[in-house]
């Protein structure tokens, strides 16, 4: 999970072109902000992945509640912080607009703490059922689980869309779970 150092980041740049196509004056405020935190995280990490990711050891067990905070907004390298501000930017702007940027706000800061609440019992579960102390340890960043909640937040305020995921054609009342398998798939960690 350690992000490599001096090479070009070309997830970011493309980050920043589809930004500067979307035009700034058309993100709205939060979701503009998120971008921006996000982007200046990964340029700046407040320490390094190890210390910033929540897992059940780390989060429950040693306490280090800081980590619900900062594991959200972390990433592990340029492509998984472009895939996940890209999923925010078209996000922020369908839903932001619809609910408003306070409420937006304050939508998206719950989400990012529970996401990592969730995390940690679904971890503590698998330890149990599966007898399986080795998930107490499994550490996790990134803004996927935010996006996840927001894709099923913008299906309930937009129902009955069709999505393309991977190019097919989804109701997109199933598309968030296709889409959670085939993130699942295509970059499991």
């Amino acid at each position: 999970m350690q992000r490599r150092q001096g090479r070009l980041n070309a997830g970011l740049l493309l980050l920043l072109y589809q930004i500067s196509q979307v035009g700034l004056q058309n993100i709205p405020s939060v979701t503009l902000g998120v971008l921006a935190l996000n982007i200046f995280l990964f340029l700046n990490p407040v320490r390094p992945l190890p210390e910033v990711c929540i897992s059940v050891n780390e989060g429950f067990y040693r306490k280090n509640w800081q980590r619900l905070l900062l594991s959200p907004v972390h990433h592990a390298d340029d492509w998984h912080l472009y895939y996940n501000m890209i999923s925010m930017l078209w996000k922020g702007i369908m839903l932001e607009k619809k609910l408003h940027s306070i409420w937006f706000a304050y939508i998206i800061a719950v989400f990012s703490v529970l996401i990592g609440v969730v995390y940690m019992v679904l971890e503590f579960m698998l330890v149990k059922i599966l007898d399986d102390p080795s998930y107490e340890m499994n550490c996790a960043v990134g803004f996927s689980g935010v996006l996840f909640a927001l894709k099923v937040l913008n299906n309930h305020y937009n129902p009955g869309r069709v999505s393309s995921v991977l190019g097919l054609q989804i109701s997109s009342k199933y598309a968030c779970w296709v889409e959670l398998v085939a993130i699942h798939l295509i970059s499991p960690g």
